[in-house]
């Protein structure tokens, strides 16, 4: 099917917006007319309240498809998924992570992923355009110590991707995944200052990665510059990826 352009006006679905890194990775397609919609189960804040949202939990198809029926109604159309939302986990050597810790990270950070891509890619290949954004990590690409629930969670996107990549190639429907090292914003709260230092030391450039570099990825993979690309994983590392 050839590659269908889409109007002007187009509709993204960005999970997990009301963070740090969700409200940077909004604010840049908004800037070109893009309409941005979160679903996420936090609360609004007022740095939120010009985007609308909706209190979806990803891992819940009832929830997601829910969600999905209302943009519908009110938009006519998905162009644009962002699977942006995830969790930490438990910074542990594997055999200390419980079952429980193990199965809620995964749930958010891969589930959430099928589920969305699962009820969205559809809409997306009946118009003939999409595009998908996996925001994975470098850890799911080296699979890091001490983040195994997290890293595990995180390249499952990366196969992901690619198996929709394949599945997808020839409806106009492109799946990518974004892979940054530790972003100064958002999930490092939840890292003490040992671990910190001990990841900044793997980053050559030493420094963190600001939310608006990954919002600048984002943005470049979303575009129709971004035609030819598809089951890729943009690293945005500092220079700690080098394959």
């Amino acid at each position: 099917m050839d590659e269908a352009a889409p109007s002007n006006r187009r509709v993204a679905i960005l999970t997990g917006g009301h963070g740090g890194l969700g409200r940077a990775i909004a604010a840049r397609p908004e800037r070109s007319g893009t309409t941005v919609i979160v679903f996420d189960v936090a609360a609004a804040q007022p740095a939120d309240a010009k985007r609308r949202s909706y209190p979806v939990d990803v891992a819940d198809e009832r929830a997601v498809a829910d969600g999905v029926a209302a943009v519908l109604a009110d938009e006519g159309r998905i162009d644009i998924l962002v699977n942006n939302a995830g969790v930490l986990g438990p910074v542990a050597p594997a055999t200390d992570v419980s079952l429980e810790e193990w199965n809620r990270t995964i749930r958010t950070n891969l589930t959430g992923t099928f589920v969305c891509s699962k009820l969205i890619a559809p809409v997306m290949v009946k118009a003939g355009w999409g595009r998908i954004v996996n925001i994975s990590s470098l850890q799911g690409k080296e699979g890091t110590e001490l983040a195994g629930a997290y890293a595990v969670s995180k390249a499952g996107q990366i196969a992901l991707a690619k198996v929709m990549a394949k599945e997808l190639a020839k409806t106009g429907v492109t799946v990518n995944c974004i892979a940054p090292t530790v972003i100064d914003i958002g999930l490092i709260d939840g890292i003490d200052e040992i671990r910190k230092s001990d990841l900044l030391r793997r980053i050559p450039m030493q420094r963190f990665c600001q939310p608006a570099e990954v919002a600048d990825m984002v943005a470049f993979v979303v575009s129709d510059a971004c035609s030819y690309t598809t089951g890729a994983t943009f690293d945005v590392s500092g220079g700690r990826a080098t394959w």
